[in-house]
């Protein structure tokens, strides 16, 4: 082998780009919007990627349109049945405020794209409050109530489904990512689970251990 023909750049920089791309992957949820430059390298190395990932057992999940990619584990199981790999992403087990919350967020995200206009949802958080309170009994503490959708909101900011607006705290940006966790057909059972989010946040009924 020619020594003149091995660039020792050359063979470390795809190698280099592409651990730039995956490393933020493997952190989280990587948005257009927060890195145009990471995006761009990201839909050029799409290919090497999916198969770097795949090999760690997870896959990748883009949404050029919408602008958003993070990686998920893949099936427990191969086609062969042979037990999968260990987890690398782990899933979370969300609270009954949680997962409402993301249902009415999701519900509330459909809404506005069914409008048509602005491709930002944006609510305060009183109109946050107003969403859940229906769920709630009447007279429920509103000091309590409002402690209850901060706390709610903070573990959905850190699940990265939605980013409190720099300089206006009471402010949130519902991201478009929650799309791809609570899909259509979850909304469209969306109305058969109000029940049982309600009997949960209401707590045990009398006689009711």
């Amino acid at each position: 082998m020619d020594i003149t023909d091995t660039d020792p750049g050359r063979l470390t920089r795809p190698n280099h780009e592409l651990s730039m791309v995956v490393v933020p992957l493997l952190k989280g949820v990587l948005y257009r919007e927060d890195n145009p430059g990471l995006w761009g390298s990201l839909l050029n190395l799409q290919a090497s990627v999916r198969d770097y990932v795949a090999v760690l057992g997870l896959e990748l999940m883009l949404d050029e349109a919408e602008g958003y990619a993070f990686l998920r584990s893949r099936q427990d199981e191969d086609e062969d049945g042979q037990a999968a790999m260990p987890r690398l992403v782990a899933r979370r087990q969300l609270s009954y405020p949680v997962s409402l919350l993301l249902a009415l967020l999701r519900k509330k995200l459909a809404e506005f794209d069914a409008a048509g206009g602005d491709t930002r949802l944006i609510l305060s958080r009183d109109e946050v409050v107003e969403l859940i309170r229906i769920f709630l009994p009447a007279g429920s503490n509103e000091v309590k109530l409002i402690d209850q959708v901060d706390a709610t909101l903070n573990k959905i900011a850190e699940l990265g489904f939605i980013r409190r607006l720099r300089g206006q705290g009471q402010m949130i940006e519902v991201r478009r990512i929650i799309k791809a966790f609570v899909d259509a057909q979850w909304l469209t059972d969306f109305d058969q689970r109000l029940g049982e989010y309600r009997r949960q946040l209401a707590g045990p009924s009398e006689g009711e251990e």
